[in-house]
């Protein structure tokens, strides 16, 4: 879904020191330090327009995401906080999934309808695979070796990734998929279906799928992810700005709070037992779990206009967020380090 980008000159400032804590705006908890720092940020060069969803290569220490808004992937090495390759050429790149144990990188591109696969070292193209309309977000079950992509105006559909052939599986949704999840230890998929204004849940095994409701007036469902340790799915609603809390086992709404506006992501730091939401808007959302039903907000926290995607590096206590160019800022990544009391 498309932002227009403001200046956000202004909200710059707030980000000049990189090892400064963030300003907390509202609702935090009073604590020693904030959940979050600021750290470092990464320029990206010559990076124009929308950013979108990312992946990582721990092995090599690599975040990878989609430059949307100016056809390109680009590549950073995490720990020399630097940008070290942009792979050109794409079509409006959504969903990026790099998949370890084949050293692959799959790159699903709006515009032309195709599932890019890169060889995962010197990023050469090895082959295209055609969905039709529209692929977008991309998750990998390791089980049964399937890439799941979510397409067109209502489809989930499978890669083999030992022959990178479609699969051709045919689960039927009644709009876009949004933001979905796999659960590793069943056979489930929870799509976020904005276009209904509900959630759909796939048997994978079986193909039968089930619909949970939204709260009542809530709608533009995009983010979603799970925390199967307690049983809950964590979704992210534009309108209102929410973050609603179910329960995975029954569809029941557990909690919903206020949250930043204009989410894309929305990531769920397990060790902590936090829930970090990047809004457009210009701030992050922080939450504790103090138990599965209960949630405490600890604040926002200011980032920069129009960043709404980026990724929870778990071995590094990261957050990497993508900030677009805009004003007189280029565009950049957001790294935020997680602090505990």
């Amino acid at each position: 879904m498309k932002t227009p980008y403001r200046s956000i000159a202004c909200l710059g400032l707030l980000l000049l020191v990189a090892t400064s804590p963030l300003p907390r705006l509202s609702g935090a908890s009073e604590r020693e330090a904030p959940p979050l720092r600021l750290v470092q940020e990464i320029p990206l060069s010559g990076v124009q327009g929308r950013l979108d969803h990312f992946t990582l290569d721990t092995k090599r220490k690599r975040v990878i995401f989609s430059g949307l808004g100016n056809n390109t992937v680009q590549i950073v090495d995490a720990f020399a906080g630097k940008q070290i390759q942009q792979l050109e050429g794409l079509s409006q790149p959504q969903g990026t999934y790099y998949l370890a144990e084949t050293d692959r990188l799959y790159v699903a591109n709006a515009a032309d309808g195709h599932v890019n696969v890169y060889d995962g070292t010197k990023f050469n193209l090895l082959t295209s695979i055609d969905f039709g309309e529209d692929p977008d977000n991309l998750r990998y079950d390791p089980e049964s070796k399937r890439l799941y992509v979510g397409f067109g105006d209502g489809a989930i559909d499978a890669i083999d990734i030992k022959s990178n052939q479609r699969l051709n599986l045919n689960f039927k949704l009644e709009g876009h998929p949004e933001g979905f999840q796999l659960e590793t230890k069943g056979s489930r998929i929870f799509v976020n279906v904005a276009d209904k204004k509900n959630i759909a849940v796939i048997d994978r095994a079986t193909g039968k799928i089930n619909e949970w409701s939204l709260p009542k007036g809530h709608s533009a469902n995009f983010p979603m992810v799970l925390d199967e340790v307690n049983h809950r799915v964590f979704v992210g609603t534009r309108k209102p700005s929410r973050l609603t809390v179910l329960n995975m086992d029954t569809g029941a709404i557990v909690a919903s709070l206020p949250c930043a506006g204009d989410m894309d992501d929305l990531f769920y730091d397990a060790a902590r037992k936090r829930i970090y939401v990047s809004g457009g808007e210009g701030f992050l959302s922080v939450y504790q779990q103090d138990n599965p039903d209960h949630y405490t907000d600890m604040g926002r926290f200011a980032t920069a206009l129009g960043a709404r995607t980026g990724v929870w590096y778990v071995k590094r206590d990261r957050l990497y967020v993508a900030a677009p160019a805009g004003g007189a800022l280029g565009a950049r990544l957001l790294v935020f380090e997680a602090q505990d009391d």
